[in-house]
């Protein structure tokens, strides 16, 4: 029964996934139709498929693998993945029109500094970090929670970071709201 309550949330994951995707794509009109330049689109097709590989592997590792639910680690865990979620939807909510999946500047735009901004740079990058720890271990998917947070890592650290940081660097107005 775990196993088909795991599915469920993966998939509700994956319906978010989705959600996140449409309102990408909505702010990507709406940054291009105001002079928005795309930067970093080499990474990007790596990251599709890394968090589309991520979600697949929770589930094919707790079943092949037989992963148990353990109560005390697969509740904490759950917490924290809706935590991840709820901190998401702040960076959402706080970027407005200016968040985006891809890293698309706006000439012109301020730098944000409100909301989770306040207190880091990319909170967003933050969030991604704990679901990909804590997601997996709902269920005692620890080699999908290394193998994620490792090849994540690489991905943040060594491609999209930096190019969203010179991206912002490059910006006409450094401003901030």
């Amino acid at each position: 029964m775990s196993v088909i309550l795991y599915a469920v949330l993966l998939l509700l994951v994956g319906f978010e996934r989705i959600a996140e995707v449409v309102i990408s794509t909505r702010n990507a009109r709406w940054a291009f139709a105001r002079g928005g330049v795309e930067y970093g689109r080499a990474h990007f097709p790596w990251m599709v498929a890394l968090h589309t590989g991520f979600i697949i592997a929770c589930f094919v590792e707790v079943v092949v693998a037989d992963r148990p639910f353990i109560p005390w680690l697969g509740w904490t865990m759950f917490g924290l993945a809706i935590l991840s979620q709820v901190l998401r939807y702040w960076c959402i909510a706080t970027l407005g029109p200016q968040w985006n999946t891809r890293v698309i500047v706006v000439p012109g735009m301020s730098l944000v500094d409100r909301g989770p901004y306040r207190f880091l740079s990319h909170p967003n990058y933050v969030v991604v970090v704990l679901e990909g720890i804590a997601l997996p271990l709902v269920h005692t998917a620890w080699v999908t929670a290394i193998a994620f947070t490792v090849l994540n890592a690489i991905l943040l650290l060594g491609f999209r970071i930096p190019v969203e940081n010179r991206a912002l660097a490059g910006s006409a107005d450094r401003t901030t709201v």
